[in-house]
């Protein structure tokens, strides 16, 4: 690793805050995706929107689909639902989780040559 007045970009003081804001962002994303991963699993197999489990992640996971719940349609099958749009809220959401912690990433420190052999690799 090439250094810069002696920091690297492992020891600069900003990869550590760096390394945890990306942990956060993943740590929140997968709750979000576990959570709409439920109510898609508990739509698709027709579970009971009043028993207590069912209503409580509904109830939660309302919020982050509700911006998608009209872009498709709804398919239900006796008492099923596949619904598209709780796997579209998932891909989105997954999207601007890998933009944040892509962005987070930018903010590392990089020496000049460092850099330089980056650039060259995006080359490529």
């Amino acid at each position: 690793m090439a250094t810069t007045n002696g920091t690297t970009s492992y020891t600069s003081a900003s990869t550590k805050p760096l390394y945890r804001g990306t942990q956060i962002v993943w740590y929140i994303a997968g709750l979000l995706e576990a959570l709409l991963a439920f109510r898609f699993l508990l739509k698709l197999l027709g579970a009971n929107p009043s028993a207590g489990f069912s209503n409580f992640i509904y109830s939660v996971s309302y919020p982050f689909a509700a911006p998608f719940l009209n872009v498709f349609r709804i398919t239900k099958v006796e008492g099923s639902v596949f619904e598209w749009t709780t796997l579209l809220a998932m891909l989105v959401y997954w999207l601007i989780a890998m933009g944040i912690g892509r962005l987070l990433v930018m903010g590392k420190t990089v020496s000049t040559p460092e850099a330089a052999v980056k650039l060259d690799n995006q080359d490529k």
